[in-house]
């Protein structure tokens, strides 16, 4: 696995798009939120004194550099003074990878925002961090376990006939039999702590506390997740151009990072996160009121920033829950999708009313929206 990702020809080696003939999709490749919600979390930091104003806010693995760059915006959005304070690092090992990061930068923030690369975590040296990595975890080596014995690979195929004593020990503590047992975990937790003096990480990635009972390891080729050990798999045509992955046993990261002297604070659900931080206050909120609000009408109603609300809002509308438009404002209008119906929109006030004793049904169409334009009793009675 470190030859096919890491390798002089290996798959991360060099710049990768996303998407069908590229790298995973994931929460940050599609959605801009998912950076503005850990922003508002670094800001939250930042008014709790953990971290101060001239903190390092550190991607590992940042690859495209897409999330840092979303973090950012919305540090600029909800705190703008904090980018003149902040330092912002990448850590990159590639140069392909770091070039492209620094034009996206460029492009994206021109000479307003500095970006500085460490090819390891070993480089830094910091009194005050917040850490952040997406799916990085996924990525480090693996050691194949199979009932008592450790596999190597002849000629790309895996034969479990070595005795590793270390890999045994990890698998027995883990209660493994078989499966993925990742390599690399302690030193980086040992690195993240001698490079700052106090910081917080936070990562993404997919898998379970305590191991699942059988191998994971999958690679991504062309849209298409192929197990590794499918029997049909062509493991040399897709050696070191493809993705390769498998879950993450979050029990040896918490061990890992507490042999090395920091606490574990939380392995969080996705879906626990958007309860905690108030979506269904939101959802109540939408489904009570009698037209379509938008963000600046609910703001003091719900215990979330506007960027998260964004990102909430946007799964629900994925769903089919929602239902959203611009309005002549320019503002986005929500409401909860029940029975199809038209909007007023007024032209003076920009005012949006439900109007319900329409018919809008259309024989073999399927209708998202009616929007109507005009002019509101209340506006008429002012002209």
């Amino acid at each position: 696995m470190t030859d096919w990702l890491y390798g002089e020809d290996g798959y991360y080696a060099t710049y990768k798009n996303i998407g069908k003939s590229g790298d995973f999709y994931t929460a940050v490749s599609t959605s801009k939120f998912f950076g503005g919600t850990v922003a508002k979390h670094i800001i939250s930091l930042v008014d709790e004194g953990f971290l101060q104003q001239n903190a390092t806010i550190c991607e590992i693995g940042a690859h495209h550099g897409y999330f840092l760059a979303d973090v950012i915006e919305f540090i600029y959005t909800l705190r703008p003074e904090l980018l003149s304070t902040l330092d912002f690092v990448v850590i990159e090992r590639f140069d392909d990878l770091q070039e492209h990061q620094t034009n996206y930068f460029k492009e994206s923030f021109g000479d307003v925002v500095s970006l500085t690369h460490y090819k390891s975590l070993s480089e830094l040296k910091c009194e005050n961090a917040f850490f952040i990595a997406n799916e990085i975890f996924d990525a480090f080596p693996c050691e194949l376990y199979f009932k008592g014995k450790t596999a190597r690979m002849n000629e790309h195929e895996a034969e479990f006939d070595v005795d590793n004593d270390w890999v045994s020990e990890k698998a027995k503590k883990y209660h493994k039999d078989r499966g993925e047992i990742a390599i690399g975990y302690e030193e980086f937790a040992r690195e993240m702590t001698d490079s700052c003096d106090k910081f917080e990480f936070m990562t993404f990635d997919y898998g379970e506390m305590q191991a699942r009972p059988d191998f994971s390891i999958r690679v991504y080729a062309k849209h298409e997740v192929i197990p590794f050990f499918d029997e049909n798999i062509k493991r040399k045509e897709l050696f070191g151009k493809s993705d390769i992955t498998y879950d993450v046993t979050f029990a040896h990261v918490k061990d890992a990072y507490e042999e090395a002297g920091v606490e574990f604070v939380e392995l969080k659900a996705q879906m626990v996160a958007l309860v905690d931080m108030g979506i269904l206050d939101l959802l109540e909120i939408l489904k009570e009121a009698d037209r379509p609000l938008c963000y600046e009408e609910i703001k003091n109603d719900i215990s979330m920033d506007k960027a998260t609300f964004y990102r909430n809002i946007s799964k629900f509308e994925d769903e089919g829950i929602l239902n959203a438009f611009e309005s002549n404002d320019k503002k986005r209008y929500f409401e909860v999708k029940l029975t199809p119906h038209a909007h007023f929109v007024c032209v003076k006030c920009n005012g949006v009313e439900c109007i319900k004793n329409i018919d809008i049904t259309l024989p073999t169409y399927e209708i998202n929206n009616v929007i109507i334009n005009g002019t509101c009793p209340s506006c008429l009675v002012t002209v």
